[in-house]
């Protein structure tokens, strides 16, 4: 077998992932609404109970925790593989 041929018969090769495309001016208010909600994360300075704290929201403003300081909110997000973006 070539190795260049581009010849998937062995079964070692996986296929190409499809790629999908889609036009944003098109989306429903859900699917905008929905955009992101599992790759992104916001984090915004709050106060709860007189204290200061970082809260991590989801994408469609879903609250999701709250931490004590900025770097341990972030590394929250990041654990859970989501990519954090920060509010002011």
């Amino acid at each position: 077998m070539n190795i260049n041929s581009g010849d998937q018969a062995d079964g070692l090769t996986a296929p190409a992932p499809e790629v999908v495309t889609f036009d944003v001016r098109h989306l429903s208010e859900q699917q905008l609404a929905a955009l992101g909600v599992s790759h992104i994360a916001y984090v915004k300075s709050v106060v709860v109970n007189g204290v200061q704290g970082f809260a991590i929201h989801a994408a469609d403003g879903t609250p999701m925790a709250v931490a004590g300081n900025r770097d341990v909110a972030v590394a929250a997000v990041v654990q859970h593989e989501m990519m954090p973006l920060s509010v002011h």
